[in-house]
């Protein structure tokens, strides 16, 4: 699969934007602060309906404007997509297929797979268990249409149950509904579970050859899904820990505290782990959803650079452009220095002084 071309209306810093982009390797470069990340950010909003730095709708918007425009071509397999993305300062996006509008946000998913590399998946280890839980749901969301529901639902019931807990102090005659949420939580939270336990085991065969090939052999990297519950126990756990959730009135259990283990030579990186070991371990985890990707789907997905070489050494780099040599890449970066000392293909240059793109060749 393969981004043909996205336009742009009143989206961040561009009033106005079309670039048509090749099946290789786009560059698109230029000083900080000029508006490379945002075209990044629109393809990811448009192929998945979230920004990837969690940013609300209206943020998008270009400053003053009332709503912004998305429009993205896409060939997957040979067949031609439209997605047209319609962002409201005070209103739900709208979003359309071909011209078709769709209903649900997970209609989206399976037309573009798109992964996302920012220099701040670099500390993806050393950051908190939501950071490691978000790299699951978001290729979760785009691998398959139904996790996201579940996902939403689930979230969806923990918060109004955390308001029940909270409301049962006052009027104790509501504990009588809390049975309700609980087995609706039990239901979209054992399937989280097992999505994800079966995501990480199969991440993790993937891993391992990777990490060693960007080690030279001198790390074995194992990742271990560290659910805060078993799926088998979730229900029994929850029954237990009731009047803890009661007292503290929050929820205290579920796979919304689950974390993800990474070892490496047997040692737990997140807590032990140097730098630079974390930043490889993050590294091969991305190239490793890559691969797992293209395995699941049949196809190439797209993937999205911002500003990552900076962050890695020369054989880091070498390593990482090596392995996408195949895949439609999309790359930010302050120079091209780089590309030219290493011969690396560049089959698309842009660049962008203030919100204008040009193309160099």
């Amino acid at each position: 699969m393969y981004i043909e071309s996205i336009e742009l209306l009143n989206f961040r810093n561009y009033s106005e934007l079309s670039l048509q982009l090749d099946q290789g390797t786009n560059i698109i470069y230029g000083n900080n602060a000029q508006g490379k990340t945002n075209i990044l950010e629109a393809i990811y909003v448009c192929g998945t309906t979230k920004s990837h730095r969690g940013s609300k709708d209206r943020e998008l918007l270009r400053f003053g404007e009332e709503e912004a425009h998305i429009r993205m071509f896409v060939r997957r397999q040979q067949v031609p997509y439209k997605i047209d993305m319609h962002l409201k300062k005070n209103k739900s996006k709208g979003i359309a297929i071909n011209g078709i509008p769709i209903r649900k946000a997970s209609e989206l998913f399976g037309i573009v797979n798109i992964i996302f590399f920012s220099p701040e998946d670099l500390n993806i280890i050393k950051n908190g268990p939501a950071e490691r839980r978000r790299f699951l749901d978001l290729e979760l969301c785009q691998l398959h249409q139904y996790y996201l529901a579940e996902l939403i639902q689930y979230n969806k019931v923990v918060t109004q149950r955390n308001k029940l807990l909270k409301e049962i102090g006052f009027s104790p005659e509501l504990m009588c509904t809390l049975d309700v949420w609980d087995e609706q939580m039990i239901s979209y939270g054992t399937r989280i579970i097992r999505e994800r336990a079966s995501f990480v085991e199969q991440l993790g065969r993937i891993i391992k050859e990777i990490h060693s090939g960007l080690t030279g052999g001198r790390e074995e990297i194992e990742l271990l899904y560290d659910p805060n519950v078993a799926a088998e126990e979730f229900a029994e756990q929850l029954a237990r820990d009731r009047e803890k959730d009661l007292k503290f009135k929050l929820s205290g259990v579920g796979p919304h505290r689950d974390d993800l283990c990474i070892l490496v030579n047997g040692v737990d990186i997140r807590r032990f782990g140097s730098q630079g070991q974390q930043r490889t371990a993050a590294l091969s985890m991305k190239l490793s959803e890559i691969y797992l990707v293209k395995q699941m789907i049949r196809d190439t997905p797209v993937l999205l650079l911002d500003d990552v070489l900076s962050e890695l050494d020369s054989s880091r780099q070498n390593y990482l452009l090596q392995s996408i040599h195949d895949i439609q890449t999309l790359i930010t970066c302050t120079g091209l220095d780089d590309f030219v000392n290493n011969q690396f293909s560049m089959n698309r240059v842009f660049e962008v002084v203030n919100g204008t793109v040009s193309k160099n060749n």
